[in-house]
C-alpha cells in the first residue's frame, strides 16, 4: 500500500531518477540500496565504491541527464510516479521487482481503478480478435480498465475496445519511443481517457529482452490476466507466468487443438488456469476480490513445467552483484519477440490467412479484421481456396484446411 502523506520533493525524485537510470541498478538493487544507506542520495554516494568493490566502475547517472529527461517529460505533458506515493498503482507495488519510477502520459486515475490483462497473439485470428473486442467493452462495462502491450493483434484489439472505458497500454521503450510505429494514433487516443506508462527513459529503443521484461508490468498492475490466443512458447505466456508468480489469477481462452494459435492457452488451462469462455467467468471470480478487499491474497498456482532447462537464457534487466539482492529474472528470448528492426512484410494473401483459424469465421468479419475492401478480401479468399489452404463451409463461413 502507499506509505501515508509520502511524498518525494524535487530533490529527492532526481537523486531516486539518477540511481535507477545508473548502470547496474535494477528495482531490486535500488530498494536495496535505498534501505542501506537512507536514501537515494546515500547510495549514489556509496556507489562508486560498492563498484570498486565488486571490481567494477560504475557508472552513475549524472544530475544533467536526470535534469534533461524531467524536461523532456514535462514538454510532454508526462511525470514521474515514484513507488510508495498515492499515486503509484497499489498491485504493481506488490510485485517483488516493482519499479522505484513510472513515467506516466495520461490520466494517473486509470492506474488505480481494478485493472484486468488481455494479452494474446500478434498474428491473431479474426475469431480471436472478434472475441477479444467483446472481452474488453464488456470488462469496461464492468468497472474494470484493460491493460495491454499495445502490441499488434489481440493487444490491439484490447485497446480499441476498452477506449471508451479506459485503457492503459505499458510500453517496452520510452514513452516516445512507440513499437509498433503504426499504433502511434491508438496511443493518443489511450492517453485520453486512459494512460501509457513506461520504466525506461524517453529515448530507449525497445530491444528483444525489454518485452518480457514490461509483461510483468502488464501482469502486475492487473487482478487477472487473460490469454486469448497464444502459441507454446510466446511473450503471452511469459506474462501468465508472471501473473501466477505475482499471486494474480490467470484465465486463458481455449481454442481448436488443431490451431497453433491456441496450444498456449489450452496449455495453461491443462495446467490450473481458470477457463474463460465469455466474460462473467473473470467477473465472477474478481468481483467477490473487491468487495473483500483482499486484492492480492494467495490463489492456486499453476503447475511449474520440469524438463529440460532453456538452451539461451537472458537477464531481463541488470542488478548490482551484492549478497542481499536477488538477480534478475532470466527467460529463454524467442524468436517472437519482436526486434526494433524487424519489418512485417504487408502481404494480403499473408494477413489474411492470419486471421484464419481452425474455427469458421464470417466473411463479413473477415472483412472488418482485415480492413481491406470486401471485393478485394473476396478475390484473395477464391485464391486461397483454390491453393488448398482455406475451406468454405455452410452459410460461406471459412476455416483453415486440415
Amino acid at each position: 500500500m502507499a506509505m501515508a502523506g509520502f511524498a518525494l520533493d524535487d530533490r529527492q525524485r532526481l537523486d531516486w531518477l539518477r540511481l535507477i537510470r545508473s548502470e547496474s541498478i535494477g528495482p531490486r538493487t535500488f530498494r536495496t540500496l535505498v534501505n542501506r544507506f537512507g536514501g537515494a542520495a546515500g547510495a549514489l554516494d556509496a556507489l562508486p565504491e560498492l563498484g570498486r568493490q565488486a571490481g567494477r566502475s560504475l557508472r552513475l547517472c549524472t544530475p544533467a541527464e536526470a535534469e534533461r529527461e524531467f524536461e523532456a517529460l514535462r514538454r510532454r505533458g508526462a511525470h514521474l510516479i515514484a513507488l510508495g506515493e498515492a499515486a503509484y498503482p497499489v498491485p504493481l507495488q506488490a510485485i517483488d521487482s516493482a519499479p522505484p519510477l513510472i513515467a506516466i502520459d495520461g490520466d494517473p486515475a486509470a492506474l488505480n481503478r481494478p485493472c484486468v490483462a488481455v494479452v494474446g497473439s500478434r498474428n491473431a485470428s479474426a475469431a480471436g480478435l472478434k472475441f477479444t473486442a467483446t472481452l474488453a467493452r464488456e470488462l469496461g462495462d464492468a468497472g474494470f480498465v484493460v491493460v495491454s502491450g499495445l502490441a499488434r493483434g489481440i493487444d490491439t484489439a484490447a485497446h480499441q475496445a476498452s477506449l471508451e472505458s479506459g485503457t492503459i497500454a505499458v510500453l517496452a521503450g520510452g514513452l516516445d519511443e512507440v513499437y509498433p510505429t503504426q499504433n502511434i494514433p491508438l496511443l493518443d487516443r489511450i492517453r485520453q481517457r486512459g494512460a501509457a506508462l513506461s520504466e525506461m527513459p524517453l529515448g530507449w529503443v525497445p530491444r528483444g529482452r525489454d518485452f518480457p521484461r514490461r509483461n510483468r508490468l502488464v501482469s502486475g498492475l492487473a487482478l487477472g490476466t487473460v490469454v486469448v490466443e497464444a502459441a507454446r512458447k510466446s511473450g503471452s505466456l511469459i506474462t501468465a507466468r508472471f501473473a501466477n508468480e505475482q499471486g494474480r489469477q490467470v484465465f486463458a481462452v481455449p481454442g481448436s487443438p488443431l490451431d497453433p494459435r491456441a496450444e498456449g492457452g489450452n496449455h495453461l488451462i491443462r495446467e490450473g488456469a481458470i477457463l474463460c469462455a465469455e466474460t462473467a467467468h473473470i467477473v465472477d471470480v474478481l468481483a467477490p476480490m473487491l468487495r473483500q478487499g483482499d486484492l492480492f491474497g494467495p490463489v492456486p498456482f499453476l503447475a511449474r513445467e520440469g524438463g529440460e532447462p532453456p538452451a539461451r537464457q537472458e537477464a531481463l534487466w541488470d542488478e548490482l552483484d551484492l549478497p542481499e539482492v536477488l538477480p534478475a529474472p532470466k527467460l529463454e528470448l524467442e524468436s517472437g519477440f519482436p526486434q526494433q528492426q524487424d519489418v512485417i512484410a504487408d502481404v494480403p494473401h499473408r494477413r489474411l490467412l492470419d486471421l484464419i483459424g481452425s474455427a469458421p469465421i464470417a466473411m463479413d468479419d473477415l472483412v472488418r479484421a482485415s480492413g481491406r475492401p470486401a471485393r478485394e478480401v473476396s478475390r484473395i479468399l477464391l485464391e486461397l481456396e483454390l491453393e488448398g489452404v482455406v475451406q468454405r463451409h455452410a452459410g460461406g463461413a471459412l476455416s483453415r484446411s486440415g
